[in-house]
């Protein structure tokens, strides 16, 4: 556990508001910068998701010692609710407010980014409420559904390459210019012939 305090950068004994401080933090940094070319871009797509992964496992941690059935006592239904509308954004704010970040949390931090296109990210928030959650039905088949839809995407994306190669030969006159240089050719040689035999 002590690893995950260190992610944050704080110590085992800091408070629900330095963790929740010390999270927003460097999630508004992280998220800035895995933005960035190069190693820059890269280790900061890397330390999000370590430090997503960090904080739900404190929260985890946290709530145990509190809460013995460990359940969540927060009711998701107006967020579900708002999702299914399509008011992603006031969905999202109603999200970032929840302080308890459970594995049903980052299963509907996965809906919102599905739905604004954010696959990655999207797989990101699922593989997190797996691991709290390991057993849980609906976050393991929502998995499998969008590693399928991601396969699939890929070899659409794949098979598209290769027709746009064939589609760039036809837009390029390959056919056609042969076709139209044949033909040119032709009526050139019956011009010739047609004015031999008039003269």
């Amino acid at each position: 556990m002590k690893e995950y305090y260190k992610v944050l950068g704080i110590s085992e004994n800091a408070s629900d508001e330095e963790i929740e401080s010390a999270y927003r933090t460097l999630k508004e940094r992280y998220s800035r910068e895995r933005f960035y070319e190069g190693e820059i871009g890269n280790d900061a797509a890397k330390n999000l998701t370590k430090l997503e992964t960090a904080y739900a496992e404190i929260l985890a941690a946290r709530k145990e010692t509190t809460d013995g059935n460990g359940k969540s006592h927060f009711d998701y239904a107006d967020i579900e609710e708002l999702i299914k509308k399509g008011s992603i954004a006031e969905a999202q704010n109603r999200l970032d407010d929840v302080n308890d970040r459970d594995a049903e949390w980052h299963y509907l931090q996965s809906v919102i980014f599905y739905k604004k296109n954010w696959i990655n990210e999207s797989k990101k928030q699922l593989e997190i409420a797996l691991s709290m959650e390991p057993h849980n039905e609906k976050y393991s088949d929502s998995y499998t559904k969008l590693k399928q839809k991601m396969n699939y995407s890929e070899s659409q994306f794949r098979s598209g390459n290769a027709n746009g190669a064939e589609t760039t030969e036809r837009q390029m006159g390959d056919n056609a210019a042969n076709d139209c240089l044949s033909f040119c050719a032709t009526w050139c040689c019956m011009n010739m012939m047609c004015n031999m035999c008039c003269r």
